[in-house]
């Protein structure tokens, strides 16, 4: 390995995600995994992190302890849990090792640990790492700024039954852009559950709706409807793998980078 080596840590090895970050590394030439861990009742505890995700051996054991993932390493790429990724947040803070999030179901106040972490280090924080569903944010934010008076704004999400947040985050951040693109915050607007006599639909108001089944991976949907025309701006991903080349993308941007809270746009402008 040379200087210009990038040594990343993964949490939540034995996942997913996990296996398609390793993949991802493993076929780099200037990446070099370094540590890996996951939940301490996960089977993959003791495996071999390369043979864990369908690769030959790669001599790095998945362990169970997180402190262990910033003794080596330049960068973490952590898509695991808003618990997790809290923690991971406080202890890339105290070792001044740059963090990669991709978790998403995070709350406000969990977010709020990431931003005061980013005060210390380089933090890219994106629900959504894929690099088509960063521009689509852009674009919307620009479309929402535009088609005001008589638009409406529904946005529709699709994933696999296993997710268990919802909406999903990347359905929020473009509900975000919409709202920026009108200068309010989502918050005053979104419409989120609709039952029952709900009445005429509220101007102004972003709508959300949700679909859970089968192996979605994901799909987004932003709809702008106004008099006898609809403007539909969407995104379908068919394979995770664009979530691991995004987020290999971010750390490579995040390694050496002053402290900061980053997105996902400042690692494709930067």
């Amino acid at each position: 390995m040379s200087d210009a080596t990038v040594k990343i840590a993964i949490p939540g090895a034995g996942g997913r995600m996990g296996g398609m970050l390793i993949r991802e590394i493993a076929a780099a030439e200037d990446l070099q995994l370094v540590a890996t861990t996951d939940r301490p009742d996960s089977p993959a505890i003791g495996e071999d992190a390369g043979l864990v995700a369908g690769l030959r051996e790669n001599g790095v054991i998945i362990g169970d302890d997180p402190a262990a993932l910033f003794d080596q390493a330049d960068v973490v790429i952590d898509f695991s849990s808003p618990a997790a990724s809290c923690a991971h947040a406080e202890l890339a803070a105290k070792s001044g090792v740059a963090l990669v999030v991709g978790t998403t179901g995070l709350a406000p106040e969990d977010e709020a640990v990431l931003e005061r972490a980013g005060g210390r280090v380089a933090l890219v924080y994106c629900a959504n790492t894929s690099v088509g569903v960063t521009l689509l944010g852009q674009i919307v934010e620009q479309v929402a700024a535009q088609l005001t008076d008589g638009w409406d704004i529904e946005i529709v999400e699709a994933h696999h039954h296993h997710k268990v947040d919802a909406p999903s985050g990347t359905a929020l951040a473009l509900g975000r852009a919409a709202a920026r693109g009108r200068g309010v915050e989502l918050e005053g607007v979104a419409d989120m559950v609709r039952k029952g006599q709900t009445g005429a639909r509220k101007h102004g108001d972003i709508g959300f709706a949700v679909l859970r089944g089968g192996d979605v991976t994901g799909e987004h949907s932003v709809i702008f409807f106004g008099q006898s025309e609809r403007v539909e701006i969407s995104h379908k991903a068919t394979d995770r793998a664009i979530f691991a080349r995004g987020a290999v993308r971010a750390a490579r941007f995040a390694v050496g980078g002053k402290p900061g809270f980053y997105t996902m746009q400042d690692v494709l402008n930067g």
